[in-house]
C-alpha cells in the first residue's frame, strides 16, 4: 500500500469536510454553490488528477478500502471538471470489474454525472427539492427497475434512502429553496456554463 498517496487523500477530504463543516455553520453551503466550496473541490480534483496520472485509479491495493472510499468522494465532488470526473467513471469502472472498488462507488458517481448532465439517474442516489418542497429522487430511467439495480450494487431499497435522505437534511438544516423555478434555472445555467451541457435557443 502507498502510505504517501493514502496520506494525501486524508489531507483532501479532511479539507473538504472543514470547509464544509464551517459554511454550513455560516448558513451559506446550501444556498447554491457556495463559491468557496467550488474551489476546494475543484483543488482535490486537480490533485487526484494527479494520482490518477501517475498510478491509475486509487484502488483497494494501492491505498486500502478507506483510500479508495477517499478518492471516490473527492471524484463525487469533482463537478466543476466534467471532464476528469467522467474519466473517474471510466477508470472506478474499470476498478470494480478488478474488484478493486465496491461497484456502489461507481452507481453513485454514474447518477452523479447523469444529473449534471440533466439526464434520468439509474440508481436513484440523488436527491433534490421538488417543485412540492419534498428532497425527491432526481428523475430515474427506468424507475420500476430501480430497487433491482440498487439491490444489484448494494444499495438499500429507494423507499428507505428517500428516508433517510429527508431525516438527514432536516438534521444538517438544509432546507426547500424560497423560489424552485428559479433554484432550477440556476441549475441549469450551471450546467451549460460549467460544460456539462449545451447551450440551447
Amino acid at each position: 500500500m502507498n502510505e504517501n498517496v493514502l496520506h494525501q487523500l486524508i489531507e483532501l477530504y479532511h479539507n473538504d469536510e472543514q470547509t464544509g463543516a464551517r459554511l454550513a455553520k455560516e448558513g451559506v453551503l446550501f444556498d447554491g454553490y457556495a463559491a468557496e466550496m467550488e474551489q476546494v473541490h475543484k483543488h482535490n480534483a486537480e490533485q487526484l488528477e494527479s494520482i490518477v496520472n501517475e498510478f491509475g485509479w486509487p484502488g483497494e491495493s494501492l491505498v486500502g478500502e478507506d483510500g479508495t472510499w477517499l478518492a471516490w468522494m473527492i471524484a463525487q465532488h469533482a463537478i466543476g471538471l466534467p471532464d476528469f470526473q467522467r474519466r473517474c467513471l471510466d477508470l472506478l469502472n474499470a476498478a470494480v470489474k478488478n474488484e478493486e472498488a465496491p461497484a456502489v462507488h461507481a452507481a453513485y458517481l454514474t447518477d452523479r454525472i447523469r444529473f449534471n448532465e440533466r439526464k434520468p439517474q439509474v440508481y436513484g442516489t440523488v436527491f433534490d427539492w421538488d417543485e412540492y418542497g419534498q428532497l425527491s429522487p432526481w428523475t430515474i430511467e427506468d424507475e420500476a427497475g430501480v430497487d433491482e439495480r440498487r439491490t444489484s450494487v448494494g444499495l438499500p431499497q429507494l423507499v428507505d434512502a428517500v428516508e433517510d435522505a429527508r431525516n438527514q437534511a432536516a438534521a444538517e438544516g438544509n432546507t426547500p429553496p424560497a423560489d424552485y423555478s428559479a433554484r432550477q434555472w440556476e441549475i441549469e445555467d450551471w450546467a451549460r456554463r460549467s460544460g456539462w451541457t449545451g447551450w440551447t435557443e
